[in-house]
């Protein structure tokens, strides 16, 4: 299972000051250091945290997987089309969230993805969905010709007493359904150290994409040391 990690709060720190540490290229070569498979970002319309020039470094310097996390807009497939990222994960996107705050709503916007998907491809960039774990949300998935989907976990890292199980059974019914179909199923979004391991067990499921719960260690600790514990923690039976 591979660990890909989210430095956009690294850039959020910066941003607070409109300085240049700390700097998340930085951020991303220590995380790998630390074990991480690939470095993820989302580089939202509104450039709150994460910019142009923190992508474009990184595309330079990045030999791991790098995941450009965005919104299926003209602008931001046009910067993927042009900086071809390893992968690219689509995702919602509203100007007054503080994060995301679930899975992509793909019947509503069907058509838009498909077209986005077959124009990443084309240009030989792997592509997945954000989306809630759901059959559904799987079954049209499959539908938009997308690669490989990521499970929003963020209702299992919310959830509390008999809830936590009914949230890891979802996840786990949606990781199986999405490999049963072809696709490569992640997961990611509000896991931390202390509610990893049961998602990490999950044998259907390729990666985990981690960023907050990191980044709140590493403030602490390091990054190297931050990233490191949590590669531990996922690889332990």
């Amino acid at each position: 299972m591979i660990l890909s990690v989210n430095i956009d709060h690294i850039a959020t720190i910066r941003q607070a000051r409109l300085g240049v540490d700390p700097d998340p290229v930085m951020a991303a070569t220590l995380a790998i250091l630390g074990g991480a498979e690939g470095i993820t970002l989302h580089l939202r319309e509104d450039r709150r945290h994460v910019s142009d020039r923190d992508l474009n470094v990184l595309r330079q310097v990045i030999t791991t997987n790098l995941n450009l996390e965005m919104a299926a807009t003209p602008e931001m497939i046009a910067i993927a089309l042009e900086l071809k990222p390893d992968m690219v994960t689509l995702v919602p996107e509203k100007r007054e969230e503080l994060t995301t705050e679930g899975g992509l709503d793909v019947s509503s916007h069907f058509d838009k993805l498909k077209d986005a998907i077959k124009q990443l491809q084309e240009a030989g960039i792997a592509v997945s969905l954000f989306i809630n774990p759901t059959a559904q949300d799987i079954d049209i998935s499959l539908d938009t010709g997308t690669n490989m989907v990521e499970i929003h976990t963020g209702l299992y890292a919310n959830a509390r007493g008999k809830n936590i199980d009914l949230e890891i059974n979802r996840i786990i019914t949606s990781a199986k359904r999405a490999v049963a179909l072809g696709l490569i199923a992640n997961a990611g979004h509000g896991l931390n150290y202390q509610n990893i391991k049961p998602i990490a067990s999950i044998k259907s499921i390729s990666g985990l994409y981690i960023g907050h719960g990191i980044i709140s260690r590493a403030v602490m600790i390091g990054m190297k040391e931050a990233v490191s514990q949590m590669k531990t923690l996922m690889l332990e039976k």
